[in-house]
């Protein structure tokens, strides 16, 4: 009886999709000298192309929509939605996402999410009973406020003036008009899949953490957080909602905590609710080996991201699990020990970074062919 293997990766950050990640896997394990069955069940932690991935795991078909990019120049874009028409599927990145901008055109601080929000209408004009909005890869540090309004909230001065969206200008907010919110809310389930847990406010949050790596500067990091300040203090006053502290509030640079507290959105741990959603256990009743991966995987791993998600689960059912990635803590680290047999680097060559981002897959082939063969060697019998 052959070995049979769940390859299970998470996508490989700035280089290749989950899917094609799996691909890369399977294509070395069928190199190799193993004899083998293997199912491919590429995941998602909420971070950017968890959408697609929902997408095709629950047969949902792309419905094109136009929304407006971070600057608020229209594009052609995506949501999907079920064939029962009952679950509604957006990804932010794909109207507000980091890949839809030139590195020298970041600028978080005036950077806005309202595409996201464009989105969003788009879908709730299907009458969905739930929307699963998947929020990794946002070039945005806005709390939301672009998406809100696009949901018809206002957030205004002192003078009673709309505010335009995007945080520069959040310093000036006094109030907030809920008055004019999209009523189909109303009826609509909306859930938030995330792949942090950081807060919105403070040295792990949203500004401090994420705006660095949306093009902010030491200065507009100290500005986007006064702005997510503000935001913070006049939901507080006139709602009586705290979210300063909102675990996974920081997520998509704090559009998880304006959603939550002015749409009542649901946050959820994006990898557990989609091996949920997706059937993933079945999946893992059948597997006798896990296979997962990521561009790095360290003691942030263990805060829920993909790897940790699969491995969790794998050893509730005592299945050996083997990670890859680019990137791994060179000292034996305990945690990651107690969910990972085996933890292998891809990179065989000493390269700059963007050269081993080119040479991923081939690297993950290469990987798991060894694999293949490390699992084919015979054992040689033993002696008196």
């Amino acid at each position: 009886m052959s070995l049979h293997i769940l390859i299970a990766p998470n996508a490989f950050k700035n280089s290749l999709t989950a899917d094609a990640a799996a691909a890369a896997i399977l294509e070395g394990l069928e190199q190799s000298a193993l004899s083998f069955t293997a199912e491919c069940f590429p995941v998602g932690d909420g971070g950017d192309g968890t959408g697609d991935l929902l997408m095709s795991r629950l047969d949902a078909r792309k419905i094109a929509s136009s929304a407006r990019d971070p600057f608020g120049r229209s594009r052609s874009t995506y949501y999907g939605l079920t064939s029962d028409h009952k679950t509604a599927i957006i990804e932010m990145a794909n109207a507000s996402g980091l890949r839809l901008l030139d590195s020298a055109a970041l600028d978080p601080l005036n950077a806005s999410s309202i595409g996201t929000g464009d989105l969003l209408r788009a879908a709730l004009a299907q009458h969905p009973g739930r929307i699963l909005l998947c929020m990794g890869g946002s070039a945005t540090v806005d709390a939301g406020i672009g998406i809100l309004s696009a949901m018809g909230i206002r957030f205004l001065d002192e003078a009673g003036e709309d505010l335009p969206p995007s945080p520069i200008h959040l310093t000036r907010l006094t109030s907030i008009d809920t008055s004019g919110l999209d009523r189909r809310l109303l009826n609509t389930e909306l859930t938030i899949l995330t792949d942090v847990d950081n807060p919105l406010l403070g040295p792990g949050g949203a500004a401090a953490i994420f705006g660095p790596q949306k093009g902010a500067s030491p200065e507009a990091v100290k500005k986007l957080e006064a702005a997510l300040e503000q935001l913070a203090a006049i939901v507080r006053r006139q709602l009586g909602i705290d979210l300063s502290a909102l675990p996974s509030g920081g997520a998509a640079g704090g559009a998880a905590a304006g959603l939550h507290g002015l749409l009542g959105a649901r946050l959820v741990h994006g990898i557990d609710y989609f091996l949920d959603i997706t059937g993933f256990d079945k999946a893992l009743d059948r597997a006798q080996l896990v296979i997962t991966g990521e561009g790095s995987i360290d003691e942030q791993t263990l805060q829920g991201k993909g790897p940790y998600g699969v491995a969790s689960r794998a050893k509730k059912k005592a299945i050996p699990v083997i990670g890859l990635a680019g990137q791994l803590p060179t000292k034996k680290h305990p945690g990651l020990d107690d969910y990972f047999q085996a933890l292998l680097p891809i990179n065989h060559s000493p390269l700059p970074l963007p050269a081993a981002l080119a040479h991923t897959a081939a690297n993950l082939t290469a990987t798991a062919r060894a694999v293949g063969n490390l699992l084919a060697l015979p054992l040689a019998p033993g002696h008196q």
